[in-house]
Order: C-alpha cells, then sequence, then structure tokens
C-alpha cells in the first residue's frame, strides 16, 4: 500500500484518464484508472480506499447509478463527480447524492486540486468521527443498561423527571443514575457525557 492518496479516476475516455491521472501524479498522489464504473463496482470491495473521481456520462452505468450503487453499498468513498458542459441539473443530483463536489470538463488544474482536498478532508472526518464512536462505545461499555437508558434520556434532551416517568423509577435514582454514569465515562460535565453519547450514536430518535 502506497503512502501517498489515492485517487480512482473513473471515465471512458482514455485522454481523460491519461491528463488527469498524470496531472495528478505530478502534484503527488497515487492514481488507479477505470474505464468504466462497472469495472470498479466489480472490485470495489478490495479497492484501496481513496478519492473517486467520476465522470457522469458513461455507457453501461452512468455516474450517478454508480453513485447510487456506491451509497446503497455503503462504500464511503469521497465522490467527485466530472459532468459535461450543460449537465448542471446531473451535477444537481450528485451534490444531493453526496458528492462532494462537480467540476465541468475541461477543468483546471487548480480546481480539480481544490475538490480533492475537500474530499480527503471530508474522508478524515469520517475516520475521526468513526474513531470516536468506537471509542464511546468502549466508555459506554462500562455502564449498566438501566444507566445507558438514562444516558438516552439526557441525550434526548428530557429532564430528570420525564427520564424517571419514562423508566417508572424516582427522580432521586435518576440523579444517582447520573452521579454514576459522570463517575464512569471520567466526565467533567453534562456536556462531556453528552458528547461521548452523541459520539455513540444516541439521542438520534428525537425530532
Amino acid at each position: 500500500m502506497s503512502d501517498k492518496r489515492l485517487i480512482h479516476i473513473i471515465d471512458d475516455e482514455e485522454s481523460i484518464r491519461r491528463s488527469a491521472g498524470f496531472m495528478l501524479k505530478t502534484s503527488g498522489f497515487a492514481v488507479r484508472t477505470w474505464e468504466s464504473g462497472v469495472a470498479f463496482l466489480k472490485e470495489v470491495r478490495h479497492a484501496e480506499t481513496g478519492c473517486i473521481l467520476l465522470d457522469v456520462r458513461m455507457p453501461e452505468k452512468d455516474g450517478l447509478e454508480v453513485q447510487q450503487e456506491l451509497n446503497e453499498r455503503g462504500v464511503g468513498m469521497p465522490v467527485i463527480v466530472l459532468t459535461g458542459h450543460g449537465d448542471v441539473g446531473i451535477a444537481v443530483k450528485a451534490m444531493k447524492a453526496g458528492a462532494v463536489d462537480f467540476l465541468e470538463k475541461p477543468f483546471e488544474a487548480a480546481a480539480l486540486l481544490e475538490a480533492i482536498e475537500r474530499a480527503f478532508e471530508r474522508l478524515e472526518a469520517k475516520h475521526d468521527a468513526a474513531a470516536r464512536a468506537a471509542e464511546a462505545d468502549i466508555a459506554l461499555g462500562a455502564l449498566t443498561a438501566r444507566e445507558r437508558e438514562v444516558l438516552e434520556g439526557l441525550a434526548q434532551g428530557y429532564p430528570n423527571k420525564t427520564i424517571a416517568y419514562d423508566l417508572g423509577i424516582s427522580s432521586r435514582t435518576v440523579e444517582v443514575h447520573r452521579a454514576n454514569i459522570m463517575t464512569k465515562l471520567h466526565a467533567r460535565s453534562l456536556s462531556e457525557a453528552l458528547r461521548i453519547a452523541f459520539a455513540a450514536g444516541m439521542g438520534e430518535g428525537k425530532d
């Protein structure tokens, strides 16, 4: 595995694969090229994580279809969409589906490099969030089932009385559980405890 950040270029035009690949390699990136979205999808399970440069207009599966399938498979690699002139409507659909950016062909090298930097920032943020979630899950493992229920209530923004009513316990018991939660999570404040809860995905059910 290379230490360089990897770009997957998916475009049926060999000239684009060559020119973009050359420019990115000279800018210090590792590059892998794919002549179709279908070819990439066949290998994506084994593909090294990186940024995807995805052409919209391709035979067999167009870029939007490839992007949709990547989303359905849970592939978290950031996508930059390449469009032809006047494909703004398609670009908007791609952005709504989670693309980091879109670039109209022919694109400037500076614009591509800026988009790639944003893509890798998003990828790093995802990795950081995943690491925080893993740490939070470990921390929450120290709590009892009842303490987790109380923390979930706090993460939902409920006051002690509401949590007590929902769980069929007294407000005083909720306070005891809160104190135990703070101790076990090594949290110096409620906000610290809530940050751990949110990182683990708690509090997401409230409208």
